[in-house]
């Protein structure tokens, strides 16, 4: 802020603008950097909602393939923050991304786990994926999944991948839309 002001006070001819190119390089050379802000920006936004909500919970910050992941564990009003399949975790998590850009001015791609129900979610669905790709395989039948979250799709997707002889799709609309998994042509 001071350097801010201390530009303004400036004689015209002694400010040098910063180059545009410069700018974007420094905004993307800081990857980690941006995501650990992020991470930050969420901590203290989520802390202060569980203040409000008088809920105990540790928040936890973590950067994974290339996204800020912030979770929140150990209190005992926790599962009501995940919601019947994991709406209101959802709804959280929209959320958190709006305020991280409110703050940074960018999109975030944060990730938001609450009472570790993501990571279970993330094991069910994995299952789920790999033994539908196998029935599917020996059936040679395509197997409509019931509706699922964006997030949800894609670990689904991702298990079927690693079946040999199945691959998958989404179809539909949102919220209504699903994998798909057949067989291979």
């Amino acid at each position: 802020m001071s350097e801010t002001i201390d530009t303004i006070d400036a004689d015209q001819d002694d400010v040098t603008p910063e180059p545009a190119a410069e700018a974007g390089e420094q905004k993307a050379g800081g990857g980690d950097d941006i995501l650990v802000q992020e991470g930050d920006i969420a901590g203290d936004y989520l802390e202060r909602l569980l203040d409000l909500l008088d809920y105990d919970g540790d928040i936890d910050l973590d950067v994974e393939a290339g996204r800020a992941i912030v979770s929140i564990d150990g209190g005992e009003d926790l599962e009501k923050l995940v919601g019947p399949r994991g709406t209101v975790l959802e709804a959280l998590q929209e959320l958190t991304r709006l305020a991280v850009q409110q703050e940074t001015g960018s999109r975030s791609r944060l990730m938001l786990d609450i009472a570790g129900w993501r990571a279970d979610r993330r094991e069910e669905l994995k299952e789920l994926g790999r033994s539908t790709a196998e029935s599917v395989l020996k059936s040679s039948e395509r197997v409509r999944l019931q509706p699922m979250s964006p997030f949800e799709r894609k670990v689904v997707h991702d298990a079927v991948a690693t079946v040999s002889g199945v691959t998958s799709e989404s179809e539909g609309e949102d919220p209504k839309r699903r994998v798909v998994i057949f067989p291979e042509s």
